[in-house]
């Protein structure tokens, strides 16, 4: 049997986290920066919501016999993109949504402003506690549909994992991964402004409170 990796332990507790008002903020001094598209990013109140080691659970296939191909190309499409993230970022997959970050799942997601897509990338902070220590982690909720050509849901998947990972804004330029709106061809890996701006991300501060001692028995 597979052990989980060590960077991701179960979580214990879970509780919402008790900052209020919007989630996704416009930081207090934006500065232009020639780090691709970094200056249109957005934070959180509590911090860059980045890390160092994600954790990432991906919806399985469930099906058997023939209809079970729909869900193996939707599942080799994702775990392309993964694979590609994976070449920045140390990434765990794991099989249990209670060590995860990030959950990335195989349905449409609903209508936002009568408009359809389809992913999107649902964030949201949560005190987690692991190991006896309480910290601040970002979960979201990856929503990938599975109505779409094996190549498109790579993109698809490539663009919302980037939302996923921290980089909660768009670029401006089709050729980046996270183009504000995608072009006639596929986006399958990560431009050289991709790269720049997930460098600078991880380079801000992450999350306050996070890695607290837990004041609980």
């Amino acid at each position: 049997m597979e052990l989980p990796p060590p960077a991701c332990p179960l979580a214990s507790e879970v509780r919402p986290w008790s900052g209020q008002g919007p989630l996704l903020i416009e930081p207090v001094q934006t500065t232009a920066s020639s780090a691709g598209y970094s200056s249109r990013l957005k934070t959180t109140p509590a911090g860059w919501p980045h890390r160092r080691q994600w954790c990432v659970w991906v919806e399985p296939v469930t099906a058997e016999g023939p209809g079970a191909i729909w869900q193996q190309r939707w599942h080799q499409a994702v775990q392309a993109a993964l694979r590609t993230w994976q070449d920045q970022l140390p990434i765990h997959l794991v099989t249990e949504p209670l060590r995860a970050h990030v959950l990335v799942e195989r349905r449409r997601p609903p209508l936002l402003n009568n408009r359809a897509s389809n992913g999107r990338a649902l964030l949201q902070l949560r005190e987690v506690r692991r190991n006896q220590r309480w910290s601040l982690e970002p979960l979201v909720t990856v929503l990938i549909s599975p109505g779409q050509a094996q190549t498109a849901i790579q993109a698809t998947s490539l663009h919302e994992l980037g939302h996923a990972f921290g980089l909660w804004g768009h670029s401006d330029q089709a050729g980046d991964a996270l183009a504000v709106k995608a072009g006639a061809v596929p986006v399958l890996q990560l431009s050289p402004r991709d790269q720049a701006t997930l460098k600078w991300l991880q380079e801000q501060p992450g999350l306050t409170q996070a890695d607290q001692p837990s004041t609980q028995p």
